[in-house]
Parts: structure tokens; C-alpha cells; sequence
């Protein structure tokens, strides 16, 4: 099977399947031969940052010599991009080749009544596949959905979990409160396996430590007491942070927003708990903090140009915070494109108040889950009286931003990270070089 076969039978599979309980993937595990118990998994939960601090850890792994697999979703321009070792990208021929092992053992719990895998089960079916093929030493992996039920709960013993910021996102699937989206999240905690949490929302934090004390699991809580600020422009942070064995050590970020800081925070404490002193340095977390970007997380794709997959309203609020900063005395143009499931209406009402944009440029998004560029436009209007211009396509309102954009202005592309996936194809942007 060639990799474009692959590829097109993977991306059908949402049209046939439905999600399913955490039996059916443990039948596809076992029918793998469990690939995962051979696998040391670090396990990361949360609505926003999770991505983040999965690269982070797994960049400062790669620098301490660890060969390092890596899980994450959604990918931005190829399905490849979401599996990783030592930083690069799986090849088709390889993704072609697992496909069709992990296709076999789909067909065989399918002859014993089990159900077909949906789209992100077989593809971290796969991912486990890779990294035990290629014997990585450790796997830093993103949940998909909430935790509890999500398929990435199969790994029963992971060395360490981690939960990053909760907000309101999936309701339909999670629940409708914060608290009940903390139980859900909590659900990746495990029996005497440390758990690294950057959430600070005293409601969540006490879900979460529940769970801890039944789980009889240690809990190392961050917060904003952790760390200084001692330097920040708009293409870099410095920090300081008492690292364990090293004392007070300044950290440097390649980012302007400050939640990278705190991403940042949670991939050191999860580095801490899991080497030895003799294992990793502050040389080695810096290298691992600045050589591989994160993509589409508030990310100076060129200059003055910024993208940002914010996609929630906690995103738009963290987006916002940090272009405030970088519009200080400057005009601004924006280009945003959104998906339906997404409370779109206050993320909208949220920017055009606060941004307030000279112009903005919304576009329909190359998805059938795409809102309408015209639906966006009326939206917009409810809450600024600036220009809104739609555009039909994405390539379209990328050049017409660039019109409007000149050498006083700054431009944000934001609003789900279709967008940013479809700019990064535009634009060529995407490399091995970032995450």
C-alpha cells in the first residue's frame, strides 16, 4: 500500500466510525501485542498548553540524549507531522508501512465482533507501533478528548501525567463545567505515578486533588510563585526558575506570550521528577526550550506577522493578553477563520472589543466543519464598526491581509488552527525544524 492509499483510507474513517469505549482499544493493543507496556509514556492532559508542553518536554528529552517518541494532534499541513522521533517527522514510506500492520490487527478484532478504530484511534495505534518499533527510550503523548475515556488511557503505568490549563471546551463530550472537564482530565491520573499540574482555578485544583488522594499519587502544583520574569520583547521571554540540583537558573524562551512561560514551567518539573542530576543540565533545557518551535501557538511566522491556533475563549484571552503588548501604539490587521463546533460568537466578540482591529479578514476555512466567512463577517459587525471583509478562501485572504498589512501595522491569523495548517501549506512555512 503506498502512502497516499494510506493516508486516503485514514482521513474516510470519520464517515464509518463512531467513538468507542476503551475496550475496543485495548482489544486493538492486545492484538499488537501491547506495544505500550514496553513503552516509558509520559501522559498530558488539558484544554489549552498541552501541545505545547509535550514539545517542550520532548525537545529538552532529545537534548539530554533520551531518544524520545512524540504523540500530538492535530497536525498543521501533513498527517505525518503528529508522529515524531528525536524531533523529525515519520517518513510515508514508514507511516505506509504501520498503517498496514495496524490495519491487519483492525481486521482481525473486526472478525471477532469489535468495532473499526475511529480517525485519532488508529493513529495513536500507530504511534505506539512506531515508537516500540524504533525502541525509544520515552514517549511524550498528547491526550486527545478529555482524558477518562479518551483511547490514550490504555498506557495503565505511564512514568509521570501532567494537566495543564482547563476551560470550557467539547462540552458536549466533557461536560458542561469546569469541573465536570477537571474530572474528565483527571482521568489520566494513575495509581502512585506523580502528576505535574499547571492549573491554578482553586475549583479545579480540587478535583484534581481528589483524585490524587484516591489514587494515593504525589501532586507538585505550579504557579506563578515558581518563576521571574526578568526579561520580555516581542521575540523572547527570560525567566528565572529554581531548578532542582541547580539552584535559580535563567530560562529563555524564543516566544512573546507569557503562557509559554508556564508551559515552559510544567516541561521542567516533568524533566526534574523524571532524570537524574547527572542526566540533563540548564544548558540542556534552554537548547531544548529554543531549537524546536512549537508551531501555530502565537508564532512569529514572519516578521510582524503572527500566527495563532487559539480556538477556545481561554486561547483568545491568553492570545489577546500577548497582542495587547505587541500593538502597544501600533494598528493592527486581523485574519480569522473559525470551525462550527467552536463557541465562535464570544471568541469573536472577545477580540473585536479588545483587539479592535483596523481591519479584519475572516474566511471560510477549507473544512466541511467551517463556518461561513459571510456568518463570521455578521458576527464581527455586532460588536466593531471597522472594515470586515470576506473572503472565500483562505489563499485569498491571506494575500488581502498582506495588502492591508504595511510596514506600521501588525498582522494576527487566528481562530482554530485550520487556519494556521492552511496558511503554513500557503505559505511553505511548515519545516522539521519547529514541532
Amino acid at each position: 500500500m503506498t502512502y497516499q492509499e494510506a493516508e486516503k483510507y485514514i482521513l474516510d474513517v470519520p464517515k464509518f466510525t463512531k467513538k468507542n469505549g476503551l475496550d475496543n482499544t485495548r482489544e486493538l493493543m492486545k492484538e499488537l501485542g501491547n506495544p505500550e507496556r514496553n513503552l516509558k509514556v509520559i501522559h498530558v492532559a488539558g484544554t489549552n498548553g498541552k501541545g505545547s508542553v509535550c514539545a517542550f518536554t520532548s525537545s529538552i528529552l532529545i537534548e539530554a540524549g533520551k531518544k524520545t517518541g512524540l504523540f500530538t494532534s492535530p497536525h498543521l499541513v501533513r498527517i505525518t507531522e503528529r508522529f515524531r522521533i528525536d524531533g523529525v517527522e515519520m517518513s510515508e514510506q514508514e507511516f505506509a508501512e504501520i498503517f498496514e500492520q495496524v490495519k491487519k490487527a483492525v481486521d482481525n478484532i473486526m472478525e471477532r465482533g469489535f468495532a473499526h478504530p475511529t480517525f485519532f484511534e488508529l493513529l495513536f495505534a500507530m504511534a505506539l507501533v512506531y515508537f516500540e518499533t524504533h525502541q525509544v527510550e520515552y514517549v511524550v503523548l498528547e491526550t486527545g478528548l478529555g482524558g477518562r475515556l479518551d483511547s490514550t488511557n490504555v498506557i495503565e503505568s505511564p512514568v509521570m501525567t501532567a494537566i495543564t490549563s482547563i476551560s470550557l471546551d467539547h462540552t458536549e463530550y466533557l461536560g458542561e463545567t469546569i469541573t465536570e472537564i477537571a474530572a474528565e482530565k483527571a482521568g489520566i491520573i494513575k495509581e502512585n505515578v506523580p502528576l505535574i499540574l499547571g492549573i491554578n482555578q482553586e475549583e479545579v485544583v480540587k478535583v484534581i486533588e481528589a483524585k490524587t488522594k484516591e489514587k494515593m499519587t504525589e501532586i507538585y502544583k505550579i504557579s506563578e510563585k515558581d518563576y521571574k520574569i526578568c526579561e520580555k520583547n516581542n521575540k523572547h521571554i527570560d525567566f528565572l526558575l529554581n531548578v532542582k540540583y541547580y539552584g535559580y537558573v535563567r530560562v529563555s524562551l524564543p516566544y512573546s506570550a507569557k503562557y509559554q512561560v508556564e508551559n515552559a514551567v510544567v516541561a521542567i518539573r516533568i524533566i526534574e521528577k523524571l532524570l537524574n542530576k547527572d542526566e540533563y543540565t540548564p544548558e540542556m533545557i534552554n537548547r531544548g526550550l529554543n531549537k524546536r518551535l512549537w508551531q501555530g501557538r502565537m508564532e512569529q511566522a514572519i516578521e510582524d506577522i503572527y500566527f495563532d491556533g487559539a480556538h477556545n475563549e481561554d486561547g483568545i484571552r491568553a492570545f489577546l493578553e500577548t497582542a495587547k503588548e505587541l500593538t502597544k501604539n501600533r494598528e493592527c490587521v486581523l485574519l480569522f477563520g473559525a470551525v462550527k463546533e467552536k463557541n465562535y460568537e464570544e471568541m469573536i466578540k472577545e477580540i473585536a472589543t479588545t483587539l479592535k482591529a483596523e481591519v479584519t479578514v475572516v474566511t471560510t476555512l477549507d473544512t466541511p466543519r467551517s463556518m461561513e466567512a459571510e456568518q463570521l463577517r455578521e458576527t464581527f459587525k455586532r460588536y466593531t464598526e471597522k472594515q470586515v471583509i470576506c473572503c472565500e478562501n483562505t489563499e485569498t485572504a491571506w494575500k488581502k491581509a498582506l495588502e492591508l498589512k504595511n510596514k506600521e501595522r501588525v498582522l494576527f491569523c487566528v481562530g482554530s488552527l485550520y487556519l494556521v495548517g492552511e496558511l503554513k501549506a500557503i505559505t511553505g512555512e511548515s519545516n522539521n525544524d519547529k514541532f
